[in-house]
């Protein structure tokens, strides 16, 4: 017997077709092109910065505030100048960056899955958890996601994984919604109507035939609230409330920057800000892409 998922209504948005879309449009391409390069260089930070920031042996407080180009005494140009303690300000955003992209990821992985086994058991158990469920969905993103998360660094403290935790409590509800209305709109379809009739088992049903028709949408979410977690956690930085001094992300190095801003001495603030916006619009450029690919209602 053929796999009912097979069917041309049940067959999932093939990955190599998604990105040959992605590389064939000039916008996705590109926003693709550098956020790899920005994901890359945050990886290999330690390897390819120029000095350790955060290393009291490689920082000289006489070196503070230095205007981009600069010379060290051995040799080593500031190309982006230093801050306010002597870091190397091109350093402490290779450094930032794969803070930012580290807990912008992981935080919407994580919502993702929660977002995902509840919104399927909103369909799967029962009318009244669906109804309960949806009612808390409803409560959470009516209220102001910062609200939430200043809340919930006051009570957990700042830390990276404290950050992720509030990232993920914010994030779930929107995963949940729209797993279970891809679920509902997947129900309806022949291809489940026969699995039903062939009296398949309704956990089989559901992950092997319906969840692999809500990956589109559910990728669409992924894509674009991972831009929105950096932005946030940004924000929480700069407001002083969320990564420590020692864990700098760029909002932190936004926030450093920010005081010298009226004496001149834009780049400690400007450059940190520069990184941040083109990691968040690269994500966006993808995540709208995909959005318009997988809508049904655009295609042909």
């Amino acid at each position: 017997m053929s796999d009912i998922s097979a069917s041309p209504s049940a067959r999932p948005f093939a990955p190599r077709i998604l990105i040959r879309a992605l590389i064939a449009d000039p916008l996705a391409a590109t926003g693709l092109c550098v956020l790899t390069v920005l994901v890359l260089v945050g990886i290999l930070a330690p390897w390819i910065a120029p000095q350790n920031p955060y290393d009291l042996g490689e920082i000289d407080i006489l070196e503070a505030k230095l205007e981009p180009g600069s010379h060290r005494y051995d040799g080593l140009v500031y190309w982006l100048g230093t801050d306010g303690q002597g870091r190397d300000m091109l350093s402490a955003i290779l450094y930032g960056l794969r803070i930012s992209l580290f807990v912008g990821a992981t935080s919407a992985i994580i919502a993702a899955a929660i977002g995902t086994a509840l919104g399927l058991a909103a369909t799967y158990s029962g009318r009244w958890f669906d109804t309960v469920l949806m009612r808390v969905v409803d409560f959470q993103l009516s209220l102001p996601t910062v609200l939430i998360a200043l809340d919930l660094i006051v009570i957990l403290g700042r830390g990276v994984d404290k950050i992720i935790i509030a990232l993920v409590a914010i994030q779930w509800a929107y995963y949940a919604r729209t797993v279970r209305g891809s679920v509902l709109v997947e129900l309806g379809k022949e291809y489940v109507e026969a699995a039903r009739c062939l009296i398949l088992p309704r956990s089989r049903i559901m992950f092997r035939h319906i969840l692999p028709n809500c990956i589109a949408p559910l990728l669409v979410v992924l894509t674009i609230q991972v831009g929105h977690a950096i932005t946030l956690e940004a924000s929480l930085s700069f407001l002083g409330l969320g990564m420590p001094v020692t864990e700098p992300s760029l909002g932190m190095l936004i926030s450093n920057g920010f005081q010298h801003l009226m004496n001149g001495r834009y780049w400690i603030s400007v450059f940190p800000g520069v990184a941040l916006l083109i990691t968040v619009v690269s994500i966006n450029l993808i995540g709208d892409h995909l959005r318009d690919l997988l809508n049904p209602r655009l295609q042909n």
